[in-house]
């Protein structure tokens, strides 16, 4: 019996710390991972949300004018789907480290080719990719998780916007996507399956020959004679030509197209545009 209880206590011995270290705990800075649609590709963004806790941030816990590794655990990355432009640098498609500088009422933002910056002693000026100067608004409420997002995107600029305390930095990026577009409208022209629709809507979305675009609506409809929404954009086209009339009988045919297809969205945005013109 003496013996029994032994083996017990010597299995217990053995077993209880291979259970504790199964134990998982909540990070205090939780990760996160942003992938944004950019461009003709995207930015991946990746970093750790510390919190306030009671804490003064800026000028305390983030000291002035010395390099932060904008967040908090590991460093903090950007990879880059396109080429981009920051503060008038021109970057390469890839994978960059994001630091930063705060102040008061400013911060230094650094895009650099380190991707393992967690501390100022390991930060490299040498390996700098940018440095961007931006404006350090004060808001007038306090955020209490570190937060980076991606705000006012559109085809070919948005802005990474980042807050926490009572601060809030704002850096825009642009990449170059009509350049890009356009040739590849040019090479598909070539082709045998043209892509008429799409084509006809980048030029009129982006202010490009409209005469063009009215071509290429009419092609595609020609293909697809109830194709609804791009009879919808045809009347727009012609609406932004000055032709109203034209425009108010395209609607108006979009309209019928858009019922026969139970489409009632089509059929409000058309009567919208019709009211538009009248």
């Amino acid at each position: 019996m003496k013996k029994f209880f032994l083996l017990l206590a010597i299995a217990g011995s053995i077993y209880l710390p291979s259970e504790a270290q199964t134990i998982r705990t909540p990070s205090p800075s939780t990760p996160q991972y942003v992938k944004q649609d950019f461009g003709l590709s995207n930015i991946e963004l990746s970093y750790s949300r510390p919190g306030v806790k009671g804490r003064k941030i800026f000028g305390d816990l983030v000291p002035f004018g010395k390099v932060w590794r904008t967040g908090a655990n590991g460093a903090t990355t950007l990879t880059f789907g396109d080429p981009v432009t920051i503060g008038g640098t021109k970057i390469p498609a890839g994978k960059y480290g994001l630091l930063s500088i705060p102040e008061a009422d400013s911060w230094t933002i650094i895009i650099t080719r380190q991707l393992d910056v967690t501390s100022p002693a390991a930060y490299k000026p040498d390996q700098d990719v940018a440095r961007i100067k931006v404006e350090a608004r004060q808001l007038p409420f306090s955020v209490e998780t570190f937060t980076i997002i991606f705000a006012n995107v559109n085809t070919s600029s948005c802005e990474m916007q980042m807050f926490w305390e009572n601060a809030m930095v704002t850096l825009p990026i642009t990449t170059d996507v009509d350049s890009k577009v356009m040739a590849q409208i040019d090479n598909a022209m070539t082709k045998d399956n043209h892509p008429y629709f799409t084509a006809a809507f980048y030029y009129l979305e982006n202010g490009k020959d409209l005469n063009k675009a009215l071509e290429w609506f009419d092609k595609a409809i020609s293909q697809d004679p109830t194709a609804f929404f791009a009879v919808y954009q045809k009347a727009r086209c012609q609406a932004k030509m000055g032709k109203k009339q034209d425009a108010i009988a395209t609607a108006k045919k979009s309209i019928e197209l858009s019922r026969q297809a139970k489409n009632d969205d089509y059929v409000a945005l058309n009567e919208k545009l019709i009211a538009s013109l009248q």
